[in-house]
């Protein structure tokens, strides 16, 4: 049996927190020489106004293993946004994929084998609120990293699973405007 990686897929919703913290990083994990190190490599350098691509890191200089390239899912336009984003959030992510490792979830031998590419999101209303808790933001953030690694990579959920809740399960946002609250 190989133990290549070819393309794993994984989220998870953590929104725990206080308002305005809340995290849902959607990962696509596999090996640097298949399909995902091509798709990283294409969207390092292929920048987009807006959306800038950057590797998570701990700090200046200090990239993590797996290469993991973190990419906005909102329309960056706002100095304090990027700030945000590429700072606690970046910082979270970095910390989440060495958690998973950790963990076991990545195996830690193949850790210059494997690239990871996370949508990150974080709610735009960050630039309105004074009192930030840049703690609790990086915790949620950092929590919902290594549990879309952890899913990605025990594939979850499971198609068995999706089956018998299929018709248990109804997405939030449909359910609020069934209520008329969106």
């Amino acid at each position: 049996m190989s133990n290549r990686i070819v393309l794993r897929t994984g989220e998870a919703l953590v929104a725990d927190g206080p308002p305005g913290t809340a995290a849902e990083p959607e990962v696509v994990i596999g090996d640097l020489d298949g399909p995902v190190g091509t798709a990283l490599a294409t969207l390092t350098g292929d920048q987009v106004k807006g959306h800038s691509r950057v590797f998570a890191i701990l700090n200046t200089g200090v990239q993590v293993r797996p290469v993991t390239l973190c990419v906005s899912k909102v329309t960056v336009e706002n100095p304090r946004y990027t700030n945000i984003l590429m700072g606690t959030v970046q910082y979270a992510i970095a910390n989440g994929v060495l958690d998973a490792v950790r963990a076991g979830y990545i195996p830690k031998d193949r850790a210059n084998e494997i690239g990871i590419i996370c949508s990150v999101w974080l709610a735009p209303t960050v630039v309105d609120m004074d009192n930030l808790d840049h703690k609790a933001l990086f915790d949620v953030q950092r929590r919902g990293m290594t549990e879309a690694i952890r899913k990605a990579m025990s594939n979850e959920p499971d198609i068995d699973w999706l089956l018998e809740n299929q018709e248990k399960i109804v997405h939030k946002y449909y359910q609020m405007g069934l209520d008329g609250k969106i």
